[in-house]
């Protein structure tokens, strides 16, 4: 049996939640191994919607072990009410579902005001950011300045870690014309949330080793997708981790030996939301009407999306990059009833074409697709659970694909509710 990461092989948003939490129901353990509550993976289970930041989506599953890596950064106040608006509709999160890296990083109130403060004094220049701390969280920790889970267990402690990084957020704030930071305040925030978040801590790379050699199926679930990676994206507009499969074991402490199969998520279009580079983003009535089919608005932010065809072009190079086995695409549902459909297949850069988006943003910008184009379909995809239920366009639409990324698609997502899914091939069965 295979462990299974799972990566979003776009911009993020693809819908990694539904298929995360699809695919749980084979695994015994799903582990978040990277971002923050900046991911947002909204689930829909018998016509109820679930929308989850920093909780592994198997979370809504009974007898299912969730465990946040020491990879991810972690706000204990975000996470706290998410722990609450869960209970609200009726999961009770308790060490027996969750259990929190003891290494993983904090996230405290001074990085929220540094994002917002950095991404306001931007201007046009801004990144996007969705302000809840991520990027300056991931700095400290680089820095070796940051506050850890397992800091929480030793108060008697942690006075001179505060100082340490107090040095740095005073210096930055001073600079930006902002008061500086109460050392008081922050410890008492800290005592308050300390309680409440211990109970989850525990050594997650021992568990997860143990797990393993028990037979256990493990299910690694990315936040955003690859294009966000810090090294492999559309740097600079990218998030603050690697968002590539080899992340999973970094971010988890378990070796790249121990991951099986690596299952990309795509929709059957392309969206991205906030700033940066975009080749096939629609700003016409179709862009429009993908988004309003789509319910293309964040998670996390609430922001609208921007749509645009999909770019087998890019899909193609985040596979490699990625090291992904299969794709499951998502969606083929928003493009019923479109005359046309159109797919990228390359691009042009100042007059030449290529076959990849190059690493500098200003060629990034410069790019422009090289399509082809599809006859659309009448009938409707929604709800599908076999080949046979799909009109014969939207069959070749997603064969055409496969041959185009260089990957099967092994898994077919035709609406939003969990059995609404083909599977072609179950990536635990490696």
């Amino acid at each position: 049996m295979a462990n299974v990461v799972v990566v979003g092989a776009q911009w993020g948003d693809e819908g990694k939640g539904k298929i995360v939490d699809w695919l749980s129901e084979r695994a015994d353990i799903v582990v978040r191994f990277q971002g923050g509550h900046n991911a947002g993976h909204t689930l829909v289970i018998d016509g109820v919607t679930y929308k989850l930041s920093l909780m592994p989506s198997g979370v809504v599953r009974p007898n299912k072990l969730g465990v946040i890596g020491n990879g991810v950064v972690i706000d204990p106040w975000a996470l706290i009410d998410e722990i609450a608006k869960l209970k609200t509709q009726g999961i009770q999160v308790d060490r027996s579902r969750l259990r929190i890296a003891e290494n993983a990083t904090l996230i405290l109130p001074l990085h929220r005001e540094l994002d917002q403060l950095r991404e306001a004094a931007a201007g046009t220049g801004k990144i996007g950011t969705t302000g809840r701390g991520i990027g300056p969280a991931y700095e400290d920790k680089v820095g070796r300045r940051a506050i850890r889970v397992q800091d929480l267990k030793n108060l008697d402690t942690l006075g001179p870690k505060v100082d340490r990084i107090l040095v740095h957020h005073n210096a930055l704030r001073r600079g930006l014309g902002q008061p500086e930071i109460v050392k008081d305040e922050l410890m008492r925030q800290l005592v308050d949330v300390a309680p409440k978040i211990l109970p989850y801590m525990d050594c997650t790379w021992d568990l997860l080793d143990r797990e393993r050699r028990a037979g256990k199926r493990i299910l690694f679930e990315g936040a955003q997708g690859v294009l966000l990676d810090v090294d492999h994206g559309t740097y600079p507009f990218v998030t603050s981790s690697n968002t590539v499969a080899a992340q999973a074991a970094t971010g988890s402490g378990m070796g790249p030996g121990q991951i099986g199969y690596v299952l990309g998520i795509a929709k059957a279009y392309t969206t991205r939301v906030g700033s940066g580079p975009f080749p096939t983003e629609l700003t016409d009535d179709i862009g429009e009407r993908i988004g309003q089919r789509g319910h293309e608005f964040g998670t996390v932010t609430g922001r609208k999306r921007r749509c645009g065809w999909f770019d087998a072009c890019l899909v193609r190079q985040v596979a490699k990059v990625a090291g992904i086995d299969g794709i499951a695409l998502t969606k083929l549902d928003v493009l019923d009833g479109l005359d046309e459909i159109k797919v990228c297949i390359g691009y042009t850069l100042d007059g030449e074409r290529i076959d990849r988006l190059p690493a500098g943003h200003n060629a990034q910008a410069r790019v422009e697709p090289v399509y082809k184009t599809f006859e659309g379909w009448k009938g409707s995809t929604a709800g599908a659970r076999s080949w046979s239920q799909l009109p014969a366009e939207a069959v070749k639409y997603v064969r055409t694909i496969e041959e185009l990324i260089e990957r099967p698609v092994t898994l077919l997502s035709t609406s939003p509710e969990r059995n609404d899914t083909i599977l072609v091939k179950d990536p635990f069965e490696d």
